[in-house]
């Protein structure tokens, strides 16, 4: 855009000074020239950019949350546990590091294949300093306990560009996050005569819906965001899920580019079980470094 300013920016002082020997000649080959010079500083951005419009890409890096997470499971007998707080009430970090892929394919100018993984685990050894149900056993004050949690993330998601340009593309999402998850946690044997521990893995398919953006800054810089929501309620399960992106890109050497970015991920889940209900609630926010590989042909981007 800086070239293209200042192209226009000379091309507007350039008129009037050859106007003066032959002005309507000079004036056409003018508009002529600013015209087939413009087409190919656009057309640039859709054929020759290693990094932008290329059929696949993949990528890999780490993520560093900022975790939330509130957990309530009922017992056997149909009892209610109380809610846990895992960063407050059982001493889980926060802060942790974590890792995640992506690999989405470009079907045709328009159309776009997408796939994400995350993986997530996290434990921690405490004295408790309330009292916790957790599903058939209550854990005293004063209590050690060694609480885990793992998280695994998938989504796959459609993509549909109904703004499709050379240098920025806007468009529609619809995909599925499913979130596999385990909790749980061990009363030490130690503190009592006998040790016991629970936990409660559950499945959750969680669709979504959303809108993304992406945008060529320059020749080595491009800008992606994402945004999207979904709620839903069927039979024994109420699902809802709020997830963010933004990220900024910078092409280190043809194919081979570095991503800086901010995501984040809420997700409330409450499911019933005979006997057993729970509910999970957990949150997550920070930023990202990663790697991405495009390859594969360029994908025609048009300008009209």
């Amino acid at each position: 855009m800086k070239k293209l300013f200042i192209f226009f920016v000379l091309t507007l002082f350039w008129i009037p000074v050859k106007a003066q020997t032959g002005a309507d000649i000079i004036l056409s080959e003018s508009l002529s020239n600013t015209k087939t010079k413009s087409d190919a500083f656009q057309d640039g951005y859709a054929d020759d950019l290693p990094w932008h419009a290329r059929r696949f890409k993949v990528t890999a890096g780490a993520f560093f949350p900022v975790n939330n997470t509130e957990v309530q499971v009922g017992s056997n007998n149909g009892n209610f546990g109380n809610l846990i707080d895992f960063e407050k009430d059982l001493g889980f970090n926060k802060s942790t590091v974590s890792f995640f892929g992506t690999f989405e394919w470009r079907i045709s100018r328009r159309s776009r294949l997408g796939a994400e993984y995350y993986y997530l685990s996290r434990n921690s050894t405490k004295t408790l300093q309330k009292e916790i149900e957790f599903r058939d056993h209550v854990y005293p004050i004063n209590a050690t306990v060694s609480a885990f949690m793992d998280n695994h993330i998938g989504r796959i998601t459609y993509g549909y560009a109904f703004i499709s340009k050379p240098k920025y593309e806007i468009g529609a999402l619809i995909g599925a996050h499913v979130l596999f998850g385990d909790v749980g946690m061990r009363l030490e044997g130690a503190t009592i005569d006998a040790e016991y521990r629970d936990n409660y893995d559950f499945t959750a398919p969680l669709p979504d819906i959303g809108l993304w953006g992406e945008v060529v800054l320059g020749r080595k810089v491009g800008l992606y965001a994402n945004v999207n929501y979904f709620a839903i309620k069927v039979d024994d399960f109420d699902g809802r899920l709020f997830s963010y992106n933004l990220s900024i890109l910078y092409n280190v050497y043809q194919n081979f580019s570095l991503q800086a970015g901010y995501t984040g991920l809420n997700v409330r889940v409450d499911m019933e079980r005979e006997r057993l209900n729970g509910f999970f609630k957990w949150g997550y926010n920070g930023p990202t470094l990663t790697a991405t590989y495009s390859f594969g042909n360029h994908v025609k981007l048009y300008k009209h």
